[in-house]
């Protein structure tokens, strides 16, 4: 019981510390956020594309951005050019990269060198480039924190907010006189015709107000389920010291932080254990073979039934807390005696409603981005504490 205290008021304080961090930047940072997705979307309009990449875990915020741009979880906004190149980024730049391109490098806090040459290359071609960190760039982000738990969350709460915004340049000018589907983000547009200029200002404001939205619900989390976040951790800790492993899954942007937080076991940050883990949405060739002879809710049901042992510990990630396919893999799961974990949104869904989850942890929001983004919090504490126990230092 002491232990799992310790633990808790651990996760809470961790949990906490990111705010101060991610709202300071994004203070300082909104209105060059907001210049940025005014040119991206001048770009998208004369054809460009987003094109995404990284190494180990930032490989998965290429994913990421990916997803955002071409399947928008707003209903109403159009699919925009995005790829993630991260399997052979620089080749596949030398032989597609075009002026108008906008490309975008992720790495860990102090930079990673074959990112940082392969954006050089790009903006030596006239690309509008992100380097996510690096020193140089149309955006050259300087990373406010050595924690590359925090500076990746940082960096999605960024994109989110680019993908977000870009839709508002985009359309008002297309359109010319209104916002379209983002007028409920951004009331402040109301329907009159403005210039972009005028803009700015007014979506620097919102991208604030969005990022203080996550510090609300960092702290509701932190105060209500930080002991739920260390029984959690507890208990994958003891399936992991009985030879077993982490399965994780989710859709869209749910699979890219399911293989996130695999390959945050498997590659971790220095001085931390690797723990062994698998993420069943990065299998691609089952994804797809799986879901046109079968169907999509048993992408993951029929991977778990041929990767799961008793020890194991499955895990599903999903904002809504209903999607099919992870909650048919839970069920299995549960027949199975595996330990089950999942982070939800909303109000937990279909998953805590039937307590297939032993552990539920819910970011309750009704919005994808900003759930996502909490949520990524949730898991890189879950991982830093299993390294704490272990350590032996709770």
């Amino acid at each position: 019981m002491e232990t799992a205290c310790r633990l808790a008021a651990r996760i809470e304080e961790r949990l906490l510390m990111r705010n101060a961090i991610i709202e300071e930047f994004f203070s300082r940072e909104a209105k060059h956020l907001a210049e940025a997705c005014r040119e991206m979307s001048e770009r998208f309009l004369r054809g460009g594309r987003l094109l995404a990449f990284g190494r180990g875990p930032y490989a998965t915020d290429a994913q990421h951005v990916s997803v955002e741009f071409v399947h928008p979880v707003i209903v109403g906004k159009r699919a925009l050019p995005a790829l993630d190149l991260s399997m052979a980024f620089q080749p596949w730049l030398d032989a597609i990269l075009r002026p108008e391109d906008m490309v975008m490098g992720f790495g860990p806090p102090e930079g990673d060198a074959e990112v940082l040459a392969a954006l050089a290359s790009a903006h030596s071609r006239k690309a509008m480039v992100f380097a996510l960190p690096g020193p140089e760039g149309w955006y050259a982000l300087e990373a406010v924190t050595q924690d590359p738990f925090v500076h990746q969350e940082m960096v999605e709460i960024f994109y989110h907010t680019l993908w977000e915004t870009v839709h508002v340049f985009f359309e008002h000018r297309e359109l010319g006189q209104d916002v379209g589907e983002s007028e409920f983000l951004y009331p402040f547009l109301g329907h009159k015709k403005q210039e972009t200029t005028d803009v700015v200002a007014d979506v620097a404001a919102s991208i604030q107000m969005k990022v203080h939205d996550d510090t609300v619900l960092r702290t509701q989390l932190a105060a209500e389920q930080s002991e739920q976040i260390a029984n959690t951790a507890v208990a994958i800790r003891e399936r992991l010291s009985r030879g077993g492993k982490l399965i994780l899954f989710g859709n869209g942007g749910s699979a890219t932080d399911a293989n996130d937080w695999a390959l945050d076991c498997v590659l971790p940050p220095a001085g931390y254990h690797s723990i062994p883990a698998i993420s069943l949405s990065v299998e691609a060739a089952n994804i797809t073979a799986l879901a046109n002879d079968v169907g999509a809710e048993v992408i993951f049901l029929r991977q778990l039934i041929a990767q799961a042992r008793p020890e194991d510990v499955a895990i599903g990630i999903s904002t809504s807390g209903g999607s099919r396919n992870v909650v048919m893999a839970l069920e299995e799961a549960r027949k199975r005696n595996l330990l089950t974990v999942a982070l939800l949104g909303y109000d937990g869904g279909e998953i805590y409603r039937r307590g297939l989850a032993d552990f539920p942890v819910i970011v309750r929001s009704d919005y994808i981005p900003r759930i996502q983004e909490v949520q990524a919090s949730a898991y890189h504490v879950i991982r830093e504490t299993l390294e704490v126990l272990d350590r032996g230092e709770a």
